[in-house]
């Protein structure tokens, strides 16, 4: 097959920026609405890095993990628009996680600096 033509990578990143832009210019968006449009924004996304990846397929390799990652985004997807108070905790346990990492990789990475400047 072909190059995946350049609007379709394009594609992914415009319905990214839709979502944020939705999200900005509307502030009294209720948590529901916003579980839903996380939902569809997921499903969207996991569709397009399916498509990425059999498109993509003799290009790259292993282009699996693209599908993986693609079918968990539409499974995230789904349990949010089909089990939005789910979904909801779901993503504040996401965050929670999310954040606990980065605190963890923060501190890993003061101390190799420190390590290094000791050196």
């Amino acid at each position: 097959g072909g190059m995946v033509p350049r609007w379709w990578l394009a594609l992914g990143g415009v319905v990214s920026i839709l979502t944020a832009v939705i999200v900005f210019a509307w502030p009294g968006l209720t948590a529901l609405v916003l579980v839903y449009l996380i939902g569809f924004w997921s499903i969207l996304r996991g569709v397009l890095e399916i498509i990425g990846a059999i498109r993509l397929r003799n290009e790259i390799a292993n282009e699996w993990t693209l599908v993986v990652a693609g079918a968990l985004s539409v499974i995230f997807g789904l349990i949010l628009v089909f089990m939005p108070g789910a979904g909801a905790l779901g993503l504040l346990w996401l965050i929670a996680a999310w954040a606990v990492l980065f605190g963890l990789l923060l501190i890993w990475v003061a101390f190799k600096v420190r390590k290094l400047a000791k050196a």
